[in-house]
């Protein structure tokens, strides 16, 4: 039996409670939140009337636009090793429904990772994040993990990597990726790199990629979704890499495609080829995002800090992943003892909605959840559309009003190590 997904729970939980009038701090969902460029929209709307199903792999058009948009960041790509979708996430399970063996993954990671590799019946090989960043692996630990799974009768056939990370908001060291990729290497994994992110990437910065470790052996998934806010219009798309294993990859995840969604819609190919061209007004409108993620990103990450939360800073998109072991005693006091309750309390008390690190495959006793900062742009677009041309985000009073709340909501909560911070 499969369960609804903890984020997409989470949204509609939140989004429920404000629409009956309550206020609530929606920090539980990773929609990026903000308004579609009129050029985007204007494109979508003139390719409205193609209602034709076209190939599998998406339009030449398209695929050739993906191609070069990889090219300008790097990564020479041809048209051939471009596959479109609707949303990097049916991507992710049709490549873990196409390769084989058991997916290693690192801890804490996006929710839907694991589940969709209960769906395809693979086992779940967790190994903890190194303590600067998430995302991979801890090189010192996985070699080890590896071993034990095989003795326990696993088959590691799969390692999932996602730099930048969800849910710690950070960006894998390059030297801890080399490590990661040669044991990779070593033990003939293929890895899925989820590059949802890299875009955004708060120095402007472009983010490691396994590519440039084990360019033969590994499948980059991405998307629209974050990058242009565009998680509604699901669009996504994958590389594979240019030789013979990245061919029969492709051909059985087409063979998936082909029976599960067929195509991603025409109109949203359109959209695609538009924004992956790098036009000026897309281009600038990545940028003008970025700036937004990273200062209301670092305004909430140091709410959590002032209240006595450990927590990574935050180097890309817009998320947190703050810790409160050090609060376990006076948590304890008031009946929370596992990430769990301390979501449950937050919301249910404080009008705050967080989720638990357990959804992301951590301890249940740790006192840990994931936050999103990027629903706090504004409940209209205008007011998305001010904030994210605003010298000065932080100033504009839903902003203010939200960080306010957030910082009520962590002083009751855990009073004692506020007051010392």
């Amino acid at each position: 039996m499969t369960v609804h997904s903890a984020t997409l729970a989470i949204d509609e939980t939140v989004r429920a409670r404000k629409a009956a009038g309550e206020k609530v701090l929606h920090l539980g969902f990773g929609e990026a939140g903000l308004p579609v460029p009129e050029q985007v929209a204007a494109v979508l709307a003139g390719a409205a009337a193609r209602n034709g199903y076209g190939p599998v792999v998406g339009s030449y058009e398209a695929r050739e636009a993906a191609a070069g948009w990889f090219t300008r960041r790097g990564l020479p790509t041809g048209p051939d090793q471009v596959l479109f979708a609707p949303g990097s996430k049916a991507l992710l399970f049709a490549l873990l429904a196409a390769l084989p063996g058991d997916l290693v993954l690192p801890c804490p990671a996006w929710v839907s990772y694991a589940a969709q590799a209960a769906l395809v019946n693979k086992r779940v090989i967790g190994v903890p994040v190194p303590a600067e960043s998430g995302g991979i692996p801890d090189p010192a630990l996985l070699e080890q993990a590896l071993t034990r799974a095989r003795t326990a009768g696993a088959n590691p056939g799969v390692l999932l990597l996602t730099v930048p990370d969800n849910p710690t908001g950070t960006v894998a060291l390059p030297a801890h990726l080399r490590e990661v990729c040669a044991i990779a290497d070593r033990h003939g994994l293929a890895v899925v790199s989820d590059e949802i992110y890299a875009e955004l990437c708060h120095d402007g910065h472009r983010a490691p990629s396994a590519t440039s470790h084990l360019p033969e052996r590994t499948l980059v998934t991405t998307g629209l979704s974050k990058s242009m806010a565009l998680g509604g219009w699901r669009t996504g798309f994958a590389r594979v890499p240019d030789n013979a294993w990245g061919a029969r990859v492709l051909r059985d995840v087409i063979g998936v495609a082909s029976e599960v969604w067929s195509s991603l819609a025409a109109p949203m190919q359109a959209a695609a080829a538009f924004v992956l061209a790098d036009p000026p007004e897309v281009t600038g409108h990545i940028a003008a995002s970025r700036r937004l993620h990273a200062t209301v990103a670092r305004a909430v990450h140091a709410e959590f800090v002032r209240a006595g939360a450990l927590c990574r800073a935050p180097r890309a998109g817009f998320y947190l992943y703050p810790d409160f072991e050090s609060a376990r005693a006076a948590l304890a006091d008031q009946g929370i003892t596992t990430g769990a309750e301390l979501a449950s309390y937050l919301l249910e008390r404080h009008g705050v909605g967080v989720l638990a690190g357990e959804a992301f495959g951590d301890a249940p006793r740790g006192l840990r959840a994931r936050v999103a900062t990027s629903l706090l742009y504004g409940d209209s677009a205008d007011e998305r559309w001010e904030a994210l041309r605003s010298d000065d985000p932080l100033a504009l009073p839903w902003i203010s009003g939200s960080l306010d709340h957030l910082r009520e909501a962590l002083g009751a909560l855990v009073p004692q190590l506020g007051a010392k911070s």
